[in-house]
């Protein structure tokens, strides 16, 4: 693959890189790192399937994917005790591997008690303010109103993972973006250099406006192994006004995870509506929605059956 087709694939559905200009740098390596950290908690959903699509990019661009499980960063966010954890943890490292990201899955606590890993953290609390180290944590934070130190430990952390995992690209949803920003500030104080970032965008709230897909409401979200009755109802029911963009989960599905699975989609309609439709690009089909072309019943019939598609042999695989 050419340098160009890497750094095109490095930058689909990217919705921020920062520290751009080292890509070209990076990809002379003979094998970047890159990695994605995730809170093993509830079940595994689209919005998690945005960043795991972004990583299989990376992977074909010629990156080393690392996936840390970050059990003791969840323990510190109050997401369940250590038990429940890392049964979790187990469950999630199963249903990555049924997307068919082949990566090198790493759990958190197995390297972050090492003495010189918590060295690094403390010096970090040496010149990390309480309130910036909270501002950091306003969009990760449970129960951010009432935040507990803890969860102010969990950034310093976090930038002290891109150190022990020697990464060169670090693939993140955009809600990180605040931990990554007190990381450049910082990186210099542990030695380390400032990695690329490439941050995702987040799926709305299949119910609308004011929040993201998340695991903790499940109207809310599609988890990788929803059924085709589960993924249909869900679509249907999702926020899809006419011609609107902002905030439209199904759009969103659409662009983040069905248009780099598929090089063409088609929508199929009754000739008195029309007939069928063909796209070979998302930009062509968020502007015929936006014209009113298309239906936003034909296109949720659509979105579902592709999403099904995708999901379908996931599911087969991670119920194994």
């Amino acid at each position: 693959m050419d340098l160009n087709k890497k750094i095109e694939l490095i930058k689909r559905n990217s919705v921020e890189i920062i520290n751009e200009n080292e890509i070209k740098d990076i990809l002379r390596l003979k094998k970047p790192i890159t990695y994605c950290g995730y809170e093993s908690s509830g079940p595994i959903h689209l919005g998690h399937l945005v960043t795991i699509t972004k990583l299989m990019d990376l992977q074909k661009a010629g990156f080393h994917v690392k996936v840390l499980f970050a059990d003791w960063h969840t323990w510190l966010n109050r997401k369940g005790n250590w038990d429940f954890i890392h049964k979790q943890c187990k469950t999630w490292r199963d249903g990555f591997k049924a997307t068919g990201l082949n990566a090198e899955f790493i759990l958190g606590s197995k390297f972050q008690r090492n003495l010189s890993y918590i060295d690094d953290v403390l010096t970090l609390s040496l010149s990390t303010t309480m309130n910036r180290a909270l501002r950091s944590m306003q969009e990760i934070a449970r129960d951010f109103e009432n935040a507990k130190v803890s969860q102010v430990i969990y950034p310093l952390m976090q930038i002290v993972d891109i150190k022990y995992l020697k990464v060169d690209l670090v693939t993140a949803g955009l809600e990180q973006r605040k931990i990554h920003a007190l990381g450049i500030e910082t990186f210099s104080n542990i030695d380390y250099k400032t990695p690329v970032f490439v941050h995702t965008p987040l799926i709305s709230s299949l119910k609308g406006p004011g929040s993201k897909m998340s695991s903790s409401n499940p109207e809310s979200m599609i988890s990788i192994n929803d059924n085709g009755e589960s993924i249909k109802k869900k679509i249907n029911n999702a926020y899809c006004p006419q011609g609107l963009v902002e905030d439209n989960s199904v759009l969103q599905i659409m662009k983040l995870i069905v248009f780099p699975r598929y090089n063409e989609i088609l929508i199929e309609r009754s000739s008195k509506f029309g007939g069928n439709l063909e796209f070979n690009n998302y930009n062509e089909l968020e502007r015929s929605f936006v014209s009113k072309k298309l239906h936003p019943q034909d296109l949720k019939n659509s979105c579902g059956a592709y999403l099904d598609k995708i999901l379908m042999p996931i599911g087969k695989k991670f119920k194994k």
